[in-house]
């Protein structure tokens, strides 16, 4: 088999991307166990050295979409908003439309330095993956069942935990819940009919107890909101798998700056507020899939070298003991050696392959589906 032609096949540089990504990220998880012994001694340098290995792990998918796929970002806001991203707390609004948009949240929390200490509202079941989720259990992240009864107590108080970290961060949020399907718009516009609200064309019913919550938890600590509306150009419909096949996408993100003081306490008032911002987040939609762009200033941050240095930090240090292992047990001419070698990669690729489909939008959660309609009644 001719050499160059084997290591440029794509079954190959998935395989190196991936175990690099695995042994790197369960290395890290490791030592952040290890940093549990200075939370009762100096917590907040447990959170900051935590922000800093978090960091290693995911700008190593941000590393994926900046610079594998090549995928550019184009960045439509207030220019005078622009010089203060990155230099206070802030809750952002994201749409969930996409199986990427995730990643292209974490690409807009790297380009203003923020990616190690990013905040989400995740469902729990994340929080027993390996590598992102237990990378989240040690940056604090705010899981949920999505029963609010049950959540209610739990989401506030980590919330509260949150009011003196020692980092700028961002709380990223998804107030739909669950990315968009026409089955779960269906079913979403039937209960905004149900309970009055007006019809949305792009977006799904926001979820607005998680968002009043967040708000009023972190006042006074976050300065403003992000609202922003993820969208891609020639109505590409980008993929994890996609951008790990080295696919460039074209993404557009629309981003406006709201401080905090103008959304509202109440908490009935702020569910208002909400529905509000979701109606003007589908007028944005309206526009770009008519003119193409966004009404405000086209800015591309500049990419920060961090991602794929850290990347080649881990490569040079993970590559050179697999192809020497690889190059023993081909030398030894055991088959038991090679079957249990070739066994190992099976499973690997197998593994990641489960982790991007826990992703894909056809592979998602059924929150928002029929048997979670009655629950809404």
């Amino acid at each position: 088999m001719d050499i160059v032609g084997f290591l440029k096949s794509q079954f190959i540089c998935h395989l190196l991307i991936c175990y690099i990504f695995i042994v790197s990220g369960l290395i890290i998880n490791f030592i952040q166990l290890f940093t549990l012994i200075l939370w009762p001694i100096n917590k907040q340098l447990f959170r900051r050295i935590n922000c800093r290995l978090a960091y290693c792990i995911s700008s190593q998918m941000v590393m994926l979409l900046e610079w594998w796929s090549g995928t550019d970002c184009t960045l439509y806001t207030d220019p005078e908003s622009y010089h203060k991203y990155g230099k206070e707390n802030a809750i952002v609004i994201l749409n969930h439309n996409f199986e990427i948009d995730f990643l292209c949240g974490w690409n807009f929390c790297e380009r203003f330095g923020v990616l190690g200490s990013s905040k989400v509202l995740a469902k729990k079941e994340l929080s027993y993956m390996p590598i992102i989720g237990w990378m989240w259990y040690f940056l604090e992240i705010v899981f949920c069942k999505r029963k609010w009864e049950e959540d209610r107590k739990t989401v506030i108080q980590k919330l509260l935990n949150l009011r003196d970290y020692p980092e700028n961060f961002w709380f990223l949020i998804h107030c739909e819940g669950t990315r968009f399907t026409e089955q779960k718009h269906q079913i979403s516009m039937q209960v905004a009919k149900a309970k009055g609200l007006p019809k949305l064309k792009y977006h799904l019913l926001p979820r607005t107890k998680g968002f009043a919550v967040t708000v009023q938890c972190l006042r006074n600590v976050v300065s403003a909101v992000y609202d922003s509306t993820l969208n891609f150009r020639n109505n590409e419909n980008p993929t994890l798998l996609g951008v790990l096949n080295g696919k460039k996408y074209h993404a557009d993100l629309y981003v406006r700056r709201i401080p905090l003081e103008d959304v509202p306490e109440d908490e009935q008032e702020c569910s208002t507020w909400l529905h509000k911002l979701y109606q003007e987040k589908d007028a944005f939609q309206e526009e770009y899939y008519r003119t193409g762009t966004y009404p405000a200033v086209p800015i591309i941050p500049p990419r920060r070298p961090w991602t794929l240095l850290n990347w080649l930090f881990w490569a040079l240090l993970l590559l050179y003991p697999l192809f020497k292992l690889l190059i023993n047990m081909i030398n030894s001419g055991s088959s038991l050696t090679l079957a249990s070698f070739a066994f190992v990669i099976i499973i690997a690729s197998v593994g990641v392959r489960w982790m991007i489909g826990v992703t894909e939008i056809n592979k998602g959660s059924t929150y928002g589906n029929n048997d979670n309609k009655q629950k809404q009644k």
